[in-house]
């Protein structure tokens, strides 16, 4: 049996460390615990980067150890599942649940599509409409799953212009992942984030802070990479010509009627959805948390009289998987700010005297190259963020605005069909025309240096505007 290079080396890497920590007086200042949490961390790395084994089940294994040696407590590594944030995402599913059941996608889809005169035009429609879902639908992967039928219906309509079809399979994807920082519940990595601000430093960013330095960042990344899009896959040739998708041509790939009066479940789901939305963005008025926002919605949601979802048929669509892996890299972090790790671990990069600006850029070049090597967005953001978060003290920039950074640039995953799950969805569909491994490096050519440069924009000129300044 030949041993996996890539593994091999992983595992030459971890144990070496591990051997490192374990030598008593190696590493001076280092305690028991802080010695015990890097090992852990380390092998949980080396695990997530090299081996198939499942992402959640690594973080199970890692909080477990940090439990039993005495590092956390296990009201600490059980208590990260009732935190606010799981709650929000949970109930969040089930919201998403009810509004697919009502087919409320699909007229969506029809009235933004549907007005699409030119290639340009259906172009950035559909990135605005799939900017919208970031709101009804949380985690990328879902999204993707409730896009495909709208995709596949344009590639129908569009079937005798192939170089159009294979744009838009790349669009979807691209515009999913790069507009999942308008929310809080866009993408697990975002909780992940929060929490580990919130047991760092202190600092809460809740679903109205993260929205109003999010949103616009998604919705300027997504439209420049629809243009990036546009103009890496096709030719002008290819974007002359005018562009009609019909009401019915959508229909055919929807269960649910995508025209005509809306039924009662439609405009009762839509009603529920809105007024969720409106309290989550005005949370500073009446003070309720979005996690019991968000409970409330989905309570009436899945209610006998109201609901247009069962509550059991709603369940079954949340990701129990990616809640425990949340949970369990949720104690990891808290492990490394506790024990002193994460502190120690980034005192000796030369920090100081390191201007803001240029610590930006380089935590933004690590994050949109991460994905090359952990696959996992919240993995990334648990390896990543903690780090992140203590070098930014050492080095007297703003926390909050290095975090948010770091996990906002860690959206870039486009090299490779195996780099995020909506780009391998999009990539393996039987019978239509989609994009190839070398359709992704050509976009990524393009697509990571400019969204590393938005994002380091965001962060040194328009996040200090909006409360969130470079240094504190």
């Amino acid at each position: 049996m030949t041993l996996n290079p890539r593994l091999a080396l992983a595992l030459c890497v971890s144990l070496s460390l591990c051997a490192l920590l374990a030598v008593p007086g190696n590493l001076p200042g280092l305690g028991a615990d802080a010695r015990l949490t890097l090992a852990v961390f380390a092998l949980a790395t080396c695990a997530w980067i090299a081996t198939p084994i499942d992402d959640t089940y690594i973080a199970l294994g890692a909080g477990l150890a940090l439990t039993v040696t005495g590092v956390i407590s296990s009201d600490t590594l059980f208590g990260t599942l009732g935190d606010s944030t799981v709650w929000l995402l949970i109930c969040a599913f089930v919201l998403a649940a009810a509004v697919t059941r009502t087919g409320l996608a699909g007229r969506v889809a029809v009235f933004l599509v549907g007005g699409a005169r030119t290639v340009r035009q259906l172009t950035h429609l559909t990135t605005a409409a799939l900017v919208v879902t970031a709101f009804a639908v949380p985690a990328t992967s879902g999204r993707a799953a409730l896009a495909l039928p709208v995709f596949l219906a344009l590639a129908k309509a569009l079937a005798d212009r192939k170089r159009l079809v294979v744009m838009l399979a790349l669009l979807f994807p691209t515009v999913i992942l790069l507009s999942a920082v308008a929310t809080l519940i866009g993408a697990g990595a975002h909780l992940i984030t929060v929490s580990v601000l919130w047991e760092a430093t202190g600092d809460r960013v809740g679903f109205v802070e993260w929205l109003l330095l999010g949103l616009p960042l998604a919705v300027v990344s997504s439209h420049l990479a629809a243009e990036a899009v546009l103009l890496t896959t096709t030719r002008r040739a290819d974007r002359e010509g005018p562009v009609r998708i019909t009401p019915e041509e959508i229909q055919e790939h929807s269960d649910r009627p995508v025209t005509g009066a809306w039924s009662q479940a439609e405009t009762r789901c839509a009603a529920l959805l809105g007024t969720v939305v409106v309290l989550w963005c005005s949370e500073p008025l009446h003070q309720v948390s979005p996690a019991v926002v968000a409970l409330i919605g989905a309570v009436v949601a899945s209610s006998p009289a109201l609901g247009t979802v069962r509550l059991k048929d709603a369940l079954r669509t949340v990701p129990w998987s990616l809640l425990l892996f949340m949970a369990a890299t949720m104690a990891m972090g808290v492990a490394l700010a506790d024990s002193g790790a994460a502190k120690w671990l980034v005192g000796g990069v030369p920090t100081g005297g390191v201007p803001p600006a240029l610590f930006l850029a380089v935590v933004i070049v690590v994050s949109t190259a991460a994905h090359l090597v952990l696959q996992s967005r919240s993995a990334r953001s648990s390896v990543l963020v903690p780090l992140v978060v203590a070098a930014a003290v050492g080095a007297g920039v703003n926390p909050v605005a290095a975090a948010l950074a770091s996990t906002a640039a860690a959206g870039f995953c486009h090299t490779l069909p195996a780099s995020a799950k909506p780009v391998t969805l999009f990539a393996e569909i039987p019978g239509t025309p989609t994009y190839t491994p070398r359709d992704l490096l050509r976009l990524s050519a393009v697509l990571a240096p400019l969204t590393a440069a938005l994002v380091l924009l965001f962060a040194v000129a328009v996040w200090p505007l909006l409360g969130v300044p470079v240094v504190r």
